[in-house]
């Protein structure tokens, strides 16, 4: 509820330290976040513990490091296809 009615306010409490960061790169928040993918089985019945998190990106940032992980790096952005459709990037029927 908190993410979809006040996002930096939330942020703020788990990542303090992304305000400095955002404002040092003139980068502003989202106020609100509308989906959030929970990971808690993962990490209770098959003891996963992610990498990346939103803490881990502003580590990286504020190290001066590339914000992407190594896989994101080496994959880059692939986009579309180079066929334009009139609905969008792909056909649709």
């Amino acid at each position: 509820m908190g993410l979809r009615a006040n996002a930096r306010a939330v942020l703020r409490l788990r990542v303090p330290e992304f305000e400095a960061e955002y404002a040092r790169r003139h980068w502003k928040a989202f106020s609100s976040i509308d989906r959030v993918y929970v990971n808690e089985r993962a990490r209770n019945e098959l003891g996963w513990r992610p990498r990346y998190d939103f803490q881990s990106v502003v580590k990286r940032l504020q190290a001066g490091d590339d914000m992407r992980s190594a896989l994101a790096q080496m994959v880059g952005s692939k986009g579309y296809h180079p066929q334009v459709f009139s609905e969008g990037p792909y056909p649709v029927e």
